[in-house]
């Protein structure tokens, strides 16, 4: 789960960027910075999520053991 929380963090951060560039004619400095600020903190916070509560526990692996069903 790991891996999706990096994934998730890169991926938020490139929208970041994105949006930062695309709207650099169109809004002025503040307003771009504070919508990056919301983009980077939602990336934060979502692969925070993702690494502590999608982390396995070793429990959930183990195999049940074999009953064998009496007469």
């Amino acid at each position: 789960m790991e891996i999706a929380a990096i994934g998730f963090i890169i991926f938020l951060v490139a929208i970041a960027a994105v949006t930062f560039f695309l709207l650099k004619r169109a809004v002025k400095m503040a307003i771009r910075a504070v919508i990056v600020v919301l983009i980077l903190l939602i990336a934060v916070v979502g692969g925070i999520s993702l690494w502590m509560f999608g982390a396995s526990d070793k429990t959930s692996d183990n195999r049940p053991a074999n009953v064998k069903k009496s007469r």
